[in-house]
């Protein structure tokens, strides 16, 4: 018992856990080599075993002593627990042939649902908050409350009966045992434990490494730690638990190498955040989305690369433009190659899944065989874990399924609220009434909610609330189905950078010891490119792979330039310091102009950005105390810049062959400036690399108990 010191509370508890969670893992496993279990079992008993753990997990009086006496209210929830398991194990054939709204109810039907939801958001209240629960009972009383709304409200609808209520809730697919519950039974569960044991295998360890060895010049330690931290979002999906990982390594890299306890913090959450929209492996929600548009994972993949990679690249530019102009975070080592190659091989797991996911094989089997790969892996390969360890990365990723299982499982009382009341069609003709046909108004609207989602809830559960309230609204106003459930999606994930609730953020403040009001502001103006490119992607699905090969080209191209001097106008600098705020301000108009999907804007903002960059470097000051070799590189740069302008008129022009040839032009203009040689006198003195052995600490944290 001893190596399972995560676990709090007596031997008895501890045991009591352990036991659960392997009939947990169990039971899924089954389900893997059973084939096929009838969703109205197999649904339930998951979701029994999930509740079970939750509630030992988070005792009634586990922030608050006082609350003790109110103990028997978690034997009483364990009891309903179990009640529910054996009534749909002994009642599964019969709920799994009847005619829903047709074949009667009997009253244990009843009883049993009521005790379903009613230990339900009791552990929703206890992992999700009370806002969460209230907004639930909130949709619930519309559902039986909403025929009393004033006809003039637009609100107004049938109400429901005792019976349709009880069936549409835990007696179909379209209440708590309805697709997202669906979603988490199926597969996020074994993409949890695949996730666990990769971590504690040595997996995490490794990626964290090679991230770190990304640190060769400017902004060496900020690269390293969005590598490092977007490398281990590919795996986690998870903002904050990536920033308590990631962050007690990286941040303080970061300070000492000069950059700032807000910078640091707020580029270590930047990067972690963005590994939910990183592929291949992205957070949970992308899992869920697939499900809930009824589409391969990988089309989600190939939809969220090139707006993925844009975020990825606005971060770049940004330390990169940050460490230019403060001369530090400069590092002389590069990769280090030699403690890395050894141990490559625990590569391999994540490799078979993304050959697999790509390949068409399904989620489950996917993560399954992956999970095995792990195994064979650790216990045939040069660095073994002991069976215990492995054995506990088990339990933490049965104790993270089960995180995933309530938000999933309440999320469906949601669904059938709304779907039944009809409010998402509801809430789609007020934004209409009150915004016209207004696309624009729509989508402030829906990201504003969901940055309010966001804000308070896991990302599953926050996409799921947000696709069903305002995804009907977009579609209806002429957004397509992937688009707009993308838009949700991303503005779900970003409120973790977004104050004044910014988790993320807020966990790297600790950490670097900055302010968090400070770091939380930076972050979001360093997400702002993410902002941007939702919008972009629904005005022009050409960004998420929808449309011709030349629309698909020139829209990344416009959306890599928009980023470039969006980050340059943000940092004022554009190869030298920017010190006007006129010019900074023209970049960063210039930026989103570019962003914006249309020739015309994109065409004026590269044209403003390119004016705004050439009269920065054409009247720079600088040269003037330069030795000659100096001045000549200066030179040679300036007429690289007005080549690169050139090859950029003729990118932005709506034409695919001199789209095609501006973008060679640009490639080349590009190489020749990463192969001259810098002269000394131009060359920073490099800051002492400061890069110790890495090591990876089991984390035990609210965050890690719900990873989404």
């Amino acid at each position: 018992m001893g190596t399972f010191n995560t676990i709090k509370g007596t031997d008895i508890k501890k045991y009591v856990i352990i036991f659960i969670s392997v009939c947990f893992f169990a039971f899924q496993i089954f389900i893997v080599i059973k084939g096929t279990v009838p969703y109205i079992i197999g649904v339930p008993i998951h979701l029994c075993f999930a509740l079970a753990l939750v509630y030992l997990y988070n005792p009634i009086d586990k922030n608050n002593p006082k609350l003790k006496v109110l103990k028997f209210i978690d034997y009483l929830a364990y009891i309903a627990i179990v009640f529910i398991l054996i009534y749909f194990i002994t009642q599964g054939t019969r709920l799994g042939t009847r005619i829903p709204y047709l074949a009667s109810v009997t009253r244990l039907d009843m009883i049993v649902s009521f005790m379903v939801m009613i230990v339900l958001l009791e552990a929703a209240r206890r992992t999700l908050g009370k806002g969460f629960v209230l907004f639930i009972l909130l949709c619930v009383a519309y559902l039986w409350l909403g025929k009393y709304m004033p006809r003039a409200s637009g609100l107004r609808h049938s109400g429901t009966t005792l019976k349709k209520f009880v069936e549409m809730m835990t007696m179909t697919t379209t209440g708590i045992f309805g697709t997202p519950l669906t979603t988490s039974h199926s597969y996020l569960f074994y993409f949890m434990v695949f996730g666990s044991l990769f971590a504690a295998c040595g997996g995490g360890q490794l990626l964290i490494e090679i991230g770190l060895n990304f640190g060769k010049g400017t902004g060496g330690p900020a690269k390293a730690a969005v590598v490092s931290s977007g490398l281990m979002g590919l795996i986690s999906g998870a903002a904050v638990a990536n920033v308590s990982t990631t962050g007690c390594m990286t941040i303080p890299m970061m300070k000492k190498t000069g950059y700032t306890p807000e910078q640091a913090g707020a580029i270590e959450a930047v990067a972690s955040t963005g590994g939910q929209i990183m592929p291949p492996v992205m957070g949970i929600g992308a899992f869920v989305m697939a499900e809930m548009l009824g589409i391969e994972y990988k089309r989600i993949c190939g939809a969220a690369a090139i707006p993925a990679i844009a975020y990825y690249l606005a971060v770049f530019f940004v330390v990169d433009f940050i460490s230019r102009q403060t001369k530090q975070g400069i590092m002389s080592e590069g990769f280090n190659i030699s403690p890395i190659l050894p141990r490559l091989y625990l590569l391999t797991p994540a490799i078979v899944l993304i050959y697999m996911i790509i390949a068409g094989y399904s989620l489950m089997r996917s993560a399954v065989i992956s999970s095995l790969a792990i195994v064979i892996i650790n216990f045939f390969g040069k660095t073994k874990v002991p069976v215990s360890k492995v054995f506990e990365a088990i339990i933490r990723g049965c104790k993270q399924s089960a995180g995933i299982a309530i938000p999933t499982g309440t999320a469906g009382i949601i669904i059938a609220c709304v779907i039944n009341s009809g409010l998402a069609n509801k809430i789609a003709n007020l934004m209409v009434r009150f915004g016209g046909q207004n696309l624009f108004f729509a989508l402030f609207i829906a990201m504003l909610g969901c940055i309010l989602f966001g804000m308070a809830l896991p990302t599953v559960a926050a996409y799921l609330l947000a696709s069903i309230l305002f995804c009907p609204s977009l579609i209806e106003l002429g957004v397509s189905r992937l688009a707009a459930n993308m838009f949700v999606f991303y503005f779900g994930i970003f409120a973790q950078v977004t104050p004044p609730v910014c988790l993320a953020s807020f966990t790297a403040a600790s950490i670097a010891g900055g302010n968090p009001w400070k770091t939380g502001w930076m972050a979001l103006r360093w997400s702002l490119v993410a902002f941007l490119a939702a919008y972009s992607f629904v005005y022009n699905p050409a960004l998420l792979l929808e449309g011709s090969m030349p629309e698909i080209i020139q829209a990344t191209v416009y959306l890599f330039l928009g980023t470039f001097f969006l980050a340059a106008g943000l940092e004022h600098y554009a190869g030298v310091t920017i010190k006007s705020k006129i010019l900074r301000a023209l970049l960063v108009i210039s930026g989103a102009a570019i962003i914006i999907p249309e020739n015309i804007s994109s065409i004026l903002g590269y044209v403003v950005g390119m004016g705004v960059v050439l009269a920065a470097n054409l009247t720079s000051k600088e040269e003037e105390n330069l030795a000659e070799d100096a001045k000549k590189y200066r030179k040679g740069s300036k007429i690289l810049l007005l080549i690169a302008a050139l090859g950029g008129s003729l990118i932005v022009l709506p034409e695919f062959t001199t789209t095609l040839t501006g973008l060679l032009v640009g490639l080349i203009v590009l190489i020749i400036a990463l192969v001259r040689k810098k002269p000394e006198s131009l060359q920073m003195k490099p800051v002492k690399r400061v890069v110790g052995e890495v090591i990876i600490q089991d984390i035990d944290c609210e965050e890690d108990d719900i990873i989404l």
